[in-house]
Order: structure tokens, then sequence, then C-alpha cells
């Protein structure tokens, strides 16, 4: 799922980021005409530094399981190539330019001759760019751009999970040549919770009691995501029971509505009983016939007649 921080057109702050390929159409874009460049030489003439996009930024992000549900807000430390203010992105040393290159005499392709064919290719000396610097700036030492730490915030939604992404267009890293910056992608990592699991936007909560209360009934109070809330348990319950708690559970991401609770009933047994317990259990049994559960002794009924067949 991909949330998009500035409209739709797509999707502790502590996080590892690394650099995505950036690899867009624009990106597509500069492939397929270097190739074509390799082949016609840029139409015979001199190459043009065209502008470049700025490679893509992944952050990784941990949140709760309650900033999940709620939506949080952060800011996000890292470090991410920017423009050189030094050169303004040049790569030049200040009052210098570049120069154009011996080999390719500025135009940035190479003859390349194989008998009787010739064939430009991108001259291996500028790298295609017509020209190289003599004096490099010395705060990016030519690159036209620098390592800078900056802080960026972040609006988490209400309703992620993990394997959610949020794209914050131009955090991204700076283009070359005037080219526009990439975008920053943030992936997110929801944290387990002590009592929910998630079904996509619905929440389960699996609550123990004991047979006790399954027979006779009871009221109990359940954990929400909003807080405690009293749910009656009917005489009789059985375990997975399922009580559905309408909208208690998470919003959803594309603004259907909001989930809900179910609450699963698990039937404790206990596993040590004293002796007086033991005889009232025996009590019991003898007051009711045996057929403590209809449905156990229908079954093991079921059982017997199966065998004398």
């Amino acid at each position: 799922q991909i949330y998009d921080q500035y409209g739709h057109e797509g999707l502790s702050s502590a996080g590892v980021w690394r650099e995505g390929g950036g690899f867009g159409a624009a990106g597509l874009g500069d492939i397929f005409e270097d190739i074509f460049e390799d082949f016609f030489g840029g139409m015979g003439g001199r190459r043009r530094p065209r502008p470049r996009r700025g490679r893509d930024i992944v952050f990784e992000l941990q949140v709760s399981f309650t900033e999940a549900a709620f939506g949080v807000e952060k800011n996000l430390e890292m470090e991410r190539e920017e423009t050189c203010s030094t050169c303004r992105g040049e790569g030049a040393k200040p009052g210098t330019s570049r120069s154009a290159c011996p080999e390719c005499h500025g135009s940035g392709q190479v003859l390349a001759s194989s008998g009787f064919f010739s064939i430009s290719r991108t001259c291996h000396r500028c790298r295609g760019q017509g020209s190289f610097i003599a004096h490099p700036c010395s705060a990016c030492h030519g690159t036209g751009r620098v390592l800078v730490k900056r802080k960026i915030h972040v609006k988490v939604p209400p309703g992620v999970d993990t394997g959610s992404r949020l794209r914050i267009s131009g955090e991204g890293e700076a283009g070359d040549r005037g080219g526009e910056r990439g975008d920053l992608y943030v992936d997110i990592e929801a944290a387990p919770h002590e009592f929910f699991k998630r079904d996509g936007d619905h929440l389960i909560c699996e609550v123990p009691i004991s047979f006790v209360q399954a027979a006779l009934g009871c009221e109990l109070e359940v954990p929400t995501l909003a807080g405690p809330e009293a749910v009656k348990i009917p005489p009789g319950a059985q375990t997975g029971k399922v009580f559905r708690l309408k909208g208690k559970g998470f919003p959803s991401l594309r603004g259907h509505g909001i989930g809900d609770e179910e609450i699963r009933i698990t039937v404790e047994t206990p596993a040590h009983l004293s002796e007086r317990q033991k005889e009232l259990l025996r009590e019991f049994a003898a007051i009711s016939g045996e057929k403590v559960n209809p449905v156990s002794s229908s079954f093991m009924e079921k059982v017997k007649d199966l065998f004398k067949k």
C-alpha cells in the first residue's frame, strides 16, 4: 500500500535508510536516451549535459501498534545528498569553469571503427558530458553534491500496517545539473500488541474465562483500543464463541470506515483441584447423570454405536 502525503497520486523515530534506485519513468528515459546516443551520437551534434532526477530514499520506520491505529507525527533524521552551495552544483572551484574534453572535443562522443562500420560511443574520459573539471570544488570534490544531515517531518496516517509505504514528494536526493529531487519513501513496520491481533481493519482479542464463568455467565472488562469495555457473557458459553464490538477496530487507510473487534472466548479447565473441589465436581456429575455436556454426551453415544456396527 502506498500513501502519498501530498495527494493520492501514488501513497523514538530511529530507522534505517537506504538509497532507492530512482528507477521510475525518468530513469528509464535516461537509459534509453543513453542507448540511442551511443548508437547515433546524439544526432551528430555536441552533446549537451541534461538534467537528471535525484535518487529516491527509502526509510524504514518502526511504529507502535497504537501509533499505527491512531496515526502519529515523526521527525526522521537522515543524511542525504544535496546540491553543493559552494559551487552551486557545478563541481568546479568558484571562479573557474569546466573545460572541453580533449578526447571527444566537447561532443561527449567518440567514433569506434570496426571494419566498414563506425559507431559513435559515449566518451569514457568525460563520461559523455563533453567537458571535465580541471579545478574541482574543495567542498564537494567535484561532484556538485554534498552529504547533509536533515530532519524530515512525517505524518503517519491512522490505519497503517507493516508493509504500508508513505511517499513524500521531493524529499529524496538532489538531482544533477538542475534535475528535480527524488522522493522519500517511508516503509512502515508496526510492532505487535500484547492482547490484539490484526486481521485487515479488524482486531482479534482472545479472552480466557473459567469454566464456572462459562457455565453461569458473567460480565467481563475486555481491552479495546479506546480503553476497557464491558461485555456480557451468557450462560453456557463455549470455547470459540465470538462477540463482536462494532467500530472498535482499525480505521481504514482507504477511508472505508472503521473495522470491528472480535472477542474470542477460551474456556480454561483447571489443572489443579483440591479434594473438596473434586468432590463437588463428582456430585455435580452424579446429579447430571454423567451428562454434563449434552453435545459431548451425544457424541460419545455416536462413537459407541459406531463400534457396535
